[in-house]
């Protein structure tokens, strides 16, 4: 598969259910190489009431899998909140929810949603002894966990990923790229250099 640009991205959020599944299809559809992750112990969906969670382990249920047990749990409840429109758009995106501490795949650019997100995956990255070098660009941008948001974020994670795919040297371009997003975006970023 020929992709837009070269750059290797993943998006995260913390079940990759809402915010990196919206952005992982949205530039899957530009034509950009993505793969999206949950950094969180577990996926977490709200369920009929706020101390029942629907509460699933990563790499045990797909999307079809928590798509039918939330419809056999309540569907009219999970379709008018809307988990279901979300899931089923999920599972035409990919498999199964994935974990990202998981993964042995190398990114250029790791997006992350929200700050707890960003910090759990510094503190993975830098958990493991670097071997190949290769530097990796993790960045945040909080993104509120509903469905509007998720799509605007999503419009927005594209707009910077497409500014970073036309630069000819993404390590000395960045922080312009980055100070230029933020301002024509008005959204704040954080942005690190880690190594695999």
């Amino acid at each position: 598969m020929s992709y837009i640009s070269d750059l290797s991205i993943a998006v995260i959020c913390s079940s990759n259910m809402n915010r990196s599944m919206e952005a992982h299809g949205f530039l899957a559809k530009k034509g950009f190489k993505v793969r999206s992750f949950g950094t969180g112990e577990k996926v977490k969906l709200p369920g009929t009431s706020v101390d029942k969670p629907n509460v699933y382990e990563f790499g045990q249920y797909s999307y079809d899998d928590i798509y039918n047990d939330l419809s056999n749990k309540d569907k009219a409840y999970y379709t008018q909140n809307g988990l279901l429109h979300m899931l089923d758009r999920n599972r035409r995106i990919k498999k199964f929810p994935e974990k990202f501490q998981l993964c042995t795949e190398r990114f250029d650019v790791i997006i992350t949603a929200e700050e707890r997100v960003y910090d759990q995956v510094i503190e993975f990255m830098e958990s493991k002894e670097p071997v190949h070098n290769q530097p990796v660009h993790v960045i945040n941008m909080d993104i509120q966990d509903n469905h509007e948001e998720a799509t605007l974020g999503a419009f927005l994670i594209c707009d910077m990923i497409s500014m970073m795919a036309q630069s000819k040297d993404l390590d000395n371009d960045i922080d312009e790229l980055l100070h230029d997003f933020e301002v024509r975006s008005q959204r704040p970023v954080f942005h690190c250099v880690l190594f695999y």
